[in-house]
């Protein structure tokens, strides 16, 4: 009798689960309806740790702003305010001579933060990409570039500051008080010993 009177309700609320408030004389066939161009797309989410969309080796920066790295590139871009006083600082200091090294991971959290916000310091810096050389890493850290292993990088993202090619400093992972400021404070250090 149970199963039933549970077949019964069953069949009761898919009958009727189905039917339209109106009836259907009432249902106005011309009115406009959302189009279906219109409609929320869910956006996929991706996973940085499967290995398709890790950039390795050499690679260009532009390739951020293309699916799927622009996502995370443009919104941590866009969204970093930078410290004007260390920025004005770094005005002073000549640019000539300097060369970067960033050192990262698409797969890494840290990367996919500090990388976009240290872009944005060089573009108020007006530092200029041709002298920024981006190498992509694996989650072993290692990287399908020549001499690679000299570089002896531990974590990701490194930013590797260079003075005419003699190594003056780097910022690891994160920084110790800022990335503009780490930047100031690794060439007045740099200055201070020519």
């Amino acid at each position: 009798m149970k199963i039933f009177a549970f077949l019964f309700i069953l069949s009761f609320v898919c009958l009727t689960g189905c039917k339209t408030v109106k009836p259907v004389a009432e249902i106005n066939l011309n009115a406009s309806q959302t189009p279906v161009n219109n409609a929320v797309v869910a956006t996929p989410v991706v996973n940085f740790s499967d290995q398709a969309t890790w950039l390795l080796g050499y690679f260009n920066p532009g390739q951020f702003t293309q699916e799927p790295h622009s996502a995370w590139y443009i919104k941590n871009y866009d969204d970093y305010q930078v410290n004007t006083q260390a920025i004005n600082k770094l005005f002073k200091i000549s640019k000539d001579g300097l060369s970067i090294k960033i050192v990262m991971g698409t797969w890494c959290p840290d990367s996919r933060r500090e990388v976009p916000r240290f872009m944005r310091i060089l573009d108020v810096w007006k530092f200029q990409l041709t002298k920024v050389t981006f190498i992509g890493v694996d989650n072993a850290k290692l990287s399908p570039v020549g001499e690679y292993e000299k570089l002896k990088i531990q974590r990701v993202p490194t930013f590797i500051i260079y003075k005419n090619n003699i190594e003056a400093g780097r910022i690891i992972e994160n920084p110790v008080t800022s990335l503009e400021q780490d930047m100031v404070n690794i060439l007045t250090v740099m200055n201070n010993n020519n």
